[in-house]
């Protein structure tokens, strides 16, 4: 038996961490090497939030006051995980105080968990929309580039664009040069 067929059947085809069952497929829970019992099966919700934690919605996890008490540790682990993540909510700081892991577990939930709301790098436009890697946008304004001759001219598209660890820049080429761009002067591109 293959191991996701071993998880479909230890989980009675449903996700292990909100009991859906649509779109499941294999999870490895982060920071667990060398564990052979580090994988669950999620839904595809499930796995979107956890792979973007920005988008987390904490309405959609107080389903992890059933899963929290399931006897498979990475489960137990990743119900700790978020629970930790919404802590400044009443019902989840209630759910994390019930939950008890020994000291080994308690040191693989701690290994990699999941970022704090004001830990996530959130880039905007000038109309708040929310950029990714990769987005094209639009200069808004002529800008003068730093330490060169060089222009960016208002409704240049700068494609492929790279994150900064500052929410308001970004990084882009123009005019073959790749430079730093204040989020406030693009707007994204459709």
């Amino acid at each position: 038996m293959s191991s996701e067929q071993e998880l479909v059947a230890r989980s009675g085809g449903k996700c292990e961490l909100c009991s859906a069952d649509n779109g499941l497929a294999l999870y490895s829970v982060p920071a667990s090497e060398g564990r052979g019992d580090a994988d669950i099966l999620l839904c595809q919700t499930c796995r979107t939030q956890l792979d973007n934690p920005a988008e987390l919605d904490a309405s959609h996890w107080h389903c992890l006051s059933d899963s929290m008490w399931s006897q498979v540790p990475a489960v137990q682990i990743m119900a700790w995980r978020l629970l930790k993540r919404f802590s400044s909510e009443t019902w989840a700081q209630d759910l994390l105080d019930m939950l008890y892991l020994d000291d080994e577990m308690l040191s693989w939930a701690q290994a990699a968990t999941l970022p704090n709301e004001n830990e996530i790098v959130v880039h905007r436009d000038c109309n708040g929309v929310q950029l990714q890697a990769g987005d094209t946008v639009t200069i808004i304004k002529d800008l003068d580039v730093k330490g060169t001759s060089i222009v960016a001219k208002r409704g240049t598209a700068v494609r492929g664009i790279s994150l900064t660890d500052n929410p308001e820049q970004i990084e882009g080429r123009v005019e073959g040069q790749r430079i730093v761009i204040l989020t406030k002067f693009v707007r994204k591109s459709s």
